[in-house]
């Protein structure tokens, strides 16, 4: 069969069932790979076209006045799909309904062959930047005409198709044999097509590509062996910064934009000389200094002229990625010689071929219908990714579940004698590391490679950590540990696939009982602490201090036996392990050796339960900060344990800076009132241990930005709660109305954030205006974001993660509401103990901790609104703190100097009408 019917149909609703009808019809033929026949045509339905809809599509009551009834085209679409595969974009709903309306109009229902262009590109191009039809369309450099019209929609759905096709022709053998022993669970027929294509393949004995190698049955796209050049280029770092940033320089050649900026030269200059005299250098680059290219240039010129390899950590993996998507490409044209650089993550994010391929054997029976694309959308991604990299893909959700089980991280250390080990992702990417002169990591795995005595990365001497000011907390994480009760059902669960016998199985059981008793009473716990003792952190969980030496005899004895039986049963599971594994020494069969392994890996995991448990439960360690977080809402089971250490500094300077010749931190937030004795002792240096240097905004403040501060809300306290946050919620919708939406309002708690939402609501018509909050409107920082920028008209909530690491440049932000002035709840159990520690010691928690965290995360709050040098706006802040209080100077004196005014809401509210018109 190689005709193909491809349908969009525009309805009125989304159930026939229950009255919808379909508006409009569009068919587009494809026969032996081109497109022959092309139908569209309105339809009158015996109903109104809802609003939206109209709005959506452009079709209107008037336009299918005058057009056909669905009785009088059913023949026309029955004759173009019969004998055809039927093709729709979420076929399941056009064929559906277009079934509906056949049976409806006496007709039998379409039969064909299906194929689901959603799926079918999820398979064939696991790496599209979404599979939305518009964003197909984008990736396949489709023209997209009229969208939600639906012979346009038709038509390039055929278009994607036709590619999709070729590319999924041109897969070898082997891999279309293992796509057709998935199909029966997948929504689209293609066995007869692959079947046909593999018999042609055989036939002709067709050449595979030679760029993918075909190895254990897998097609894996070939691997070009990294090469390290050594370059004569004896030109001075100053005359190459001269070429650079020299009027009608380089960088104006190839950014025609391009502004000169000062300070960017300057930061550049400063590094250089900080590399060339190995001293660390703390550096503070305010927005709009081109910081990344700033530390980028004089980087890769000391890796090149000293043959050294220099790693660059940023804060996270979204921002590797932009790194080498969008700098390095410009270093490449600003640079005369080549050079490579490479990104490298964590283990769990590359894929493990061996595990895959042990997946594959496995029957896919039990697999639910995520699994099984996931699957099938693997097998296609291994002929074209270099990296192995997941962040390449959208996996669906279950597919995440099957990830864990296929990534590198869930093997153990691969004997470099196996098969597979020159082909694995995580060792190509180590292999071009050890040859590479940038290597682009995160802070999460440069702390990993820290605490680990440096066994990830390429030896360094030389790094640039970016968004510097969060490398402490990172490295707080790491040198601690988590612990969670779904993570341990997950293990248990592992466990029951290794030991299958009657005996284990009933332990592994009775394991399960234990963990939920335990993880039980902690729930239990946390609910019953008071005051200062709990707090809320910014996603909802109540969160808790564990101190066992402030906890009740009774408590401890019986959180203690809970514990002890859990251990118990854990350390007889590892015994069963080993039991086990000596079995299979004497077992002879082809799979001993992964066996072994995946045991040997099964009895480390268990063995650092152990461990995590009794440091949490047991030990009474004053220099490690222990607390629990809990789901106020969850199951109550839904307990997390974390541990970290009191002070971090001294382990930063230990197993981090005393170990590299130059590491620079920069960030556009480190200073307080100018000062960096804040940051260098939380990196735990002195002042003369690292160069510092401040270089300022290119922006005009003065006349960027307004900053309000109204004089008469209520007081912020528990009594008045309720009457600060209506104040708030009524100036919330005032400034709305004068800046159209396009506002973000910054909470410090996540209770606030969901009582002002609940206001808010009652404020704006929810047809006007467009309300996004935080763990209230679904989806992830980034979609939400996305969703802002998308609405005209929108306002969008958002907590700690909001005040920073979010661009949303020009109009689409007019205003930064910043509720609180963000001070950490007291009762937040890393701050409290900490604070607690500082007392001890006769200092002053307050200045010495709570205020420079807060003035540091009020520095970034108030940079998320100017990013370029033609934004404008204005930043209201609702606490009357920031002019009240003594330490209020603090804050102001840390930001940019802007246009501060501070008087009564009703007069602000005027300024900024003016101000804005």
């Amino acid at each position: 069969m190689k005709k193909f019917a491809v349908v969009d149909l525009e309805t009125t609703g989304q159930n026939p069932t229950k009255g919808d009808q379909i508006i409009e019809v569009g068919i587009v033929v494809i026969e032996d790979g081109v497109i022959t026949q092309q139908f569209g045509t309105y339809v009158k339905p015996d109903q109104e076209i809802p609003l939206f809809i109209s709005h959506l599509t452009g079709i209107t009551d008037e336009q299918v006045q005058s057009a056909p009834l669905f009785t009088e085209i059913a023949e026309d679409i029955i004759e173009l799909c019969s004998d055809a595969y039927f093709v729709a974009h979420h076929v399941q709903f056009d064929l559906g309904f277009l079934n509906e309306a056949l049976m409806d109009a006496g007709f039998s229902p379409i039969r064909e062959k299906v194929i689901d262009t959603v799926e079918f590109a999820r398979i064939f191009a696991p790496r599209a930047t979404g599979y939305k039809l518009s964003q197909l369309a984008e990736d396949f450099n489709v023209q997209h005409q009229q969208p939600h019209r639906a012979l346009s929609d038709a038509y390039v759905t055929a278009e994607i198709l036709l590619k999709l096709l070729d590319k999924a022709h041109h897969l070898p053998i082997e891999t279309l044999e293992k796509l057709l022993d998935l199909e029966p669970k997948l929504n689209s027929d293609f066995h007869p097509l692959f079947t046909q294509w593999i018999n042609d393949k055989k036939y002709t004995l067709e050449e595979t590509n030679p760029s993918i190698e075909v190895y254990r049955g897998l097609g894996i796209k070939r691997q070009e062996k990294p090469v390290r050049e050594s370059h004569d280029w004896d030109t001075s770092f100053g005359e190459f910064i001269e070429e650079v940033f020299a009027t009608d320089g380089k960088l104006q050649q190839v950014l025609k934009e391009y502004e000169t900026r000062e300070g960017q030269r300057e930061m550049a200059e400063f590094l250089f000389d900080s590399f060339q005299g190995e001293k660390h250098a703390f550096v503070e680059a305010e927005t709009g200094t081109g910081k990344t290219l700033a530390y980028l240039l004089p980087g890769l010129y000391y890796a090149l002229q000293h043959n050294e390899r220099i790693v660059i950590s940023t804060y996270t993996t979204q921002l590797q990625s932009q790194l080498l998507d969008q700098e390095i490409p410009l270093l490449r044209s600003l640079f005369p010689v080549s050079f490579d650089a490479v990104i490298v993550k964590g283990k769990s994010h590359y894929l493990s071929l061996k595990k895959f391929e042990q997946e594959l054997e496995k029957p896919p029976w039990d697999d639910n219908y995520d699994v099984i694309l996931t699957k099938a959308l693997l097998l296609v991604w291994i002929t074209e990714t270099d990296s192995g990299d997941v962040d390449e893909l959208h996996l669906p959700s279950s597919g995440q579940i099957f990830w864990r089980r296929v990534n590198a991280d869930a093997e153990r250390t691969l004997d470099p004698k196996s098969s597979w080990f020159s082909r694995t992702y995580y060792q190509r990417i180590r292999r071009r590391a050890q040859k590479a002169h940038l290597i682009i990591t995160n802070h999460a795995l440069l702390c990993t490679d820290m605490v680990h005595n440096y066994e990830f990365l390429p030896s360094y001497q030389y790094a640039i950590v970016d968004e510097g000011h969060h490398l402490d907390r990172t490295a707080s994480r790491h040198f601690g540990m988590k612990v969670d009760y779904v993570s341990i059902q997950y293990l248990l669960n592992e466990l029951g696939e290794i030991l299958t016998d009657n005996q284990s199985l009933e332990e592994i059981a009775e394991a399960k009982e234990h963990a939920d008793y335990l993880f039980r009473y902690l729930f239990d716990f946390v609910q019953n602490q008071k005051g200062n003792r709990s707090s809320y952190n910014d996603i909802g969980r109540i969160q808790t201090l564990f101190n066992r030496q402030d906890m009740e005899e009774d408590t401890v004895v019986f959180l203690g036996d809970l514990a002890s039986r859990f251990i118990f049963s854990l350390k007889d599971l590892s015994v069963r392990l080993d039991h086990n594994k000596e079995s299979i020494q004497t077992d002879e069969s082809m799979n001993q050796e992964e066996d072994e392994e995946e045991i040997n890996r099964k009895i480390e995991q268990v063995d650092a339960l152990i461990q995590s448990l009794h440091l949490f439960l047991y030990e009474e360690e004053t220099s490690m900060i222990k607390w629990i977080e809990i789901e106020a809402k969850g199951a109550r089971n839904a307990v997390y344990l974390y541990c970290e250490p009191m002070e971090t500094g001294s382990l930063l300077k230990q197993q981090f800076y005393e170990q590299k010749k130059s590491v620079i931190l920069t960030s556009a937030t480190l200073t307080i009132r100018h000062s960096f004795s804040y940051i260098l002792t939380r990196n735990g240096l002195e002042e003369d241990e690292a160069f510092t240097k401040k270089i300022p905004s290119p922006f005009s403040y003065e006349d960027q930005v307004q900053l309000l501060v109204p004089n008469d809300l209520p007081q912020i306290n528990k009594d008045k709660e309720e009457d600060f946050l209506s104040a708030v919620s009524y100036n919330i919708y005032e400034l709305a109305q004068i800046t159209d939406g396009r506002m973000l309002v910054l909470f410090t708690s996540y209770q606030m954030l969901r009582k002002t939402h609940e206001m808010l609501k009652g404020f704006f018509d929810q047809d006007d205006f467009m309300i996004i909050s935080q763990g209230i409107s679904s989806g992830s920082r980034s979609r939400l974001q996305k969703n802002f920028q998308s609405f005209n008209r929108a306002i969008l909530l958002g907590t700690s993660s909001f005040w920073e690491g979010i661009d949303i440049p020009g109009e689409d932000l007019s205003s930064v509401v910043i509720v609180r002035l963000p001070f950490e709840p007291p009762g937040h159990p890393v701050y409290h103990a900490k604070a607690e520690a500082l007392r001890e010691e006769g200092k002053n928690p307050f200045m010495q901790l709570a205020l420079p965290n807060a003035v540091i995360r009020f520095k970034q709050g108030f940079g998320r609104l100017i990013r370029s040098s033609k934004d404008r706006g204005i930043v209201f802040v609702c606490d009357g703190r920031l002019m009240k209080a003594k330490y209020g100077k603090y804050f102001i004196e840390s930001i940019p100097q802007a246009s501060l005014l501070y008087d009564d809401a009703h007069s602000l509210l005027d300024r900024a009408r003016k101000w804005f018109s």
